[in-house]
């Protein structure tokens, strides 16, 4: 979906989120990133993640169009990709594309989000999405 020219609210977070393809699961998963330029790589940890990416909070935020090395640690291992900074929120978080996740990862990936409990899954074997009570 496209915003409009004359959008006046403007915000940032709006912008991401008529980008995204996937629901985004509020998840704590430890992280490591590798950009080509630095020899040591930032162990932090993601607020979200999704199918596409995730977001990670930190206060030396990496430059948009880095290209980074991906270790993310999900309950059943290790998932080695690679990404692009897509988003950068200054001494706040950066937001990270996945840009070559191999399909069975994708497909671990699929399966985490699941069991993670989010009620909009990408899991086709969720036919039953739990409903929050009011």
């Amino acid at each position: 979906m496209e915003i409009p020219v004359n959008d006046t609210d403007g915000s940032p977070e709006r912008k991401q989120q008529e980008r995204r393809q996937h629901p985004r699961t509020k998840i704590a998963v430890e992280v490591e990133l590798q950009s080509e330029t630095t020899a040591t790589p930032h162990r932090v940890k993601t607020a979200d993640l999704s199918l596409d990416g995730f977001y990670v909070e930190m206060m030396f935020t990496l430059e948009v169009g880095t290209k980074l090395k991906i270790g993310l640690w999900l309950s059943d291992g290790k998932v080695s990709t690679g990404g692009i900074v897509v988003t950068r929120d200054v001494q706040v978080g950066n937001g990270i594309e996945f840009i070559d996740l191999a399909t069975e990862n994708r497909l671990r990936l699929k399966r985490f989000l699941a069991a993670a409990g989010n009620p909009q899954s990408p899991d086709s074997t969720n036919q039953n999405p739990r409903q929050e009570e009011s």
